[in-house]
């Protein structure tokens, strides 16, 4: 029976994994393989809090294997020499893998690929994480979208899912050799991460499980709740779709099958979000620069403010004197995970009141989120700023008090978040700053004042956006 590798990367699953089932398809028997390589992620080197959940996925990967009479062979170093040294010992003759998009992986799969192609061996990519790849949808001049409506009208013409996959029942026993886990060093060796295992499981089992809790809860009033930090109104399918747990395909699948006139418009407004997702990559594949430049061009020449060291630690800590601020990087720092409403109203308060470049949030996010996704990280921080496809405008400043207002009538997330302001009124909840006496009663370890006056810090920002021309 001829070999074949499969090389998992970010599709860490055994459904609907396009690469192992072409493998399987092809009746090769399968090594499943895979390769430690950081130092091809070019600048954006995975995080902490991304590898800590690698860790517990790979494990899960290797049990679900295991279960199956295979095992995941782990190796460190290069990717194409590990590649060739496998394909040496099992005697290969091709190697299978689920394709990446970022501006590092690109080159290096093609330069994989041609390699060993030129060397004898076989080498086939697949989709195995995208509803639609980046070079799929094209504006009628050919051209990528920079604008997500249209991009998304475009999308639902071509709309077809692929047919799921189930996970084999059995696989081929190998004896390749493999590395411990361990000897990767992806966990964290002080436990800082112990808060984020209270609220996620990852592998594909804990992704199963998250969208089985979806399709029960939050589905039904999702468009309505999904900006309600206070409740559990999203998906919190994120991290699983990022580390490829679970196909969005079986996702959109799951949510067609519960499709009536009541959960109709919630069920599209949740494929529209996946629609976003793929909107990312498109935007990550056609502008490769933007994980550090500005889409915009125009905001160049915009007057940056250089923020103190103290003051961004401030704002990574969640102690800038603001609650629903501190409330969401509160949640960051313990879950891993911040709410996506939140998350905008806490990145408009760093590149608009602060009036920090957009890089400084881009490279916390991506050291301390579970779900730190390159392409989804890098369209969040341009639209917040102002400076990327579908932006909102840089003068669209969000005042932070009235978005607390508005999502968090109740203050439950800051209090849960920020408890030692829970003894104030709810009122005094969103503005503490504003009641001196309350705040030096209840919470006199909280800031008496935020970071900047938000007037000002608007003032400031506007007052740059018109010198910089940028409009």
């Amino acid at each position: 029976m001829s070999v074949a590798l499969v090389w998992f990367r970010r599709d860490l699953r055994l459904q609907d994994n396009p690469a192992l089932q072409a493998a399987l398809d092809a009746g090769h028997d399968v090594v499943p393989v895979y390769i430690h390589a950081p130092h091809e992620e070019g600048e954006w080197v995975p995080g902490a809090a991304s590898d800590a959940w690698r860790h517990r996925s790979l494990a899960a990967l290797d049990a679900d294997l295991r279960v199956r009479g295979s095992s995941l062979v782990l190796r460190s170093g290069d990717s194409l020499p590990a590649l060739q040294l496998l394909v040496e010992q099992t005697g290969a003759e091709v190697v299978y893998w689920n394709r990446k998009y970022e501006p590092a992986t690109q080159p290096r799969d093609a330069t994989i690929k041609r390699t060993l192609r030129e060397q004898g061996i076989d080498a086939q990519s697949c989709n195995g994480s995208l509803l639609f790849e980046p070079w799929d949808i094209a504006t009628q001049q050919g051209q990528p979208y920079k604008v997500f409506t249209p991009y998304w009208r475009n999308v639902l013409s071509h709309w077809r899912l692929p047919v799921l996959q189930d996970a084999p029942e059995a696989l081929t026993a190998h004896t390749v050799d493999s590395l411990a886990l361990d000897t990767l060093q992806l966990s964290p060796t002080l436990d800082w991460d112990a808060g984020f295992w209270e609220h996620w499981q990852p592998g594909e089992a804990g992704a199963l499980e998250a969208l089985s809790v979806f399709e029960d809860g939050a589905l039904r009033g999702y468009r309505e709740q999904r900006d309600l930090p206070d409740r559990v109104g999203t998906s919190r399918m994120s991290p699983h779709l990022h580390f490829g747990e679970i196909a969005p395909w079986r996702i959109a699948h799951a949510l067609e099958d519960l499709r009536s006139a009541g959960t109709g418009a919630d069920i599209d407004g949740y494929l529209r979000q996946l629609g976003w997702r793929d909107f990312a990559y498109h935007l990550l594949h056609h502008f490769p620069k933007t994980p550090t430049d500005n889409l915009n061009p125009r905001f160049d020449r915009f007057p940056w403010a250089t923020p103190s060291a103290a003051q961004l630690h401030d704002w990574q800590r969640g102690n800038t004197g603001v609650p629903i601020v501190d409330a969401g990087l509160r949640e960051l720092w313990h879950t891993g995970y911040m709410h996506n409403r939140v998350r905008m109203i806490v990145a408009s308060y760093l590149c608009k009141h602060l009036r920090a470049h957009w890089l400084h949030g881009a490279r916390w996010f991506w050291d301390t989120l579970v779900d730190a996704d390159l392409a989804n990280n890098t369209m969040g921080w341009q639209w917040v700023a102002g400076t990327g496809a579908d932006a909102a405008p840089y003068f669209r400043v969000f005042n932070p008090v009235t978005q607390a207002e508005k999502f968090d009538p109740q203050a439950r997330y800051i209090s849960r978040w920020v408890p030692e302001l829970a003894a104030l009124p709810v009122k005094a909840r969103f503005a503490p700053w504003q009641h001196p006496l309350l705040l030096a009663e209840h919470a006199p370890g909280y800031p008496r004042t935020p970071l900047v006056d938000l007037a000002a810090g608007r003032d400031a920002a506007l007052a740059a956006y018109r010198q910089s021309g940028a409009g």
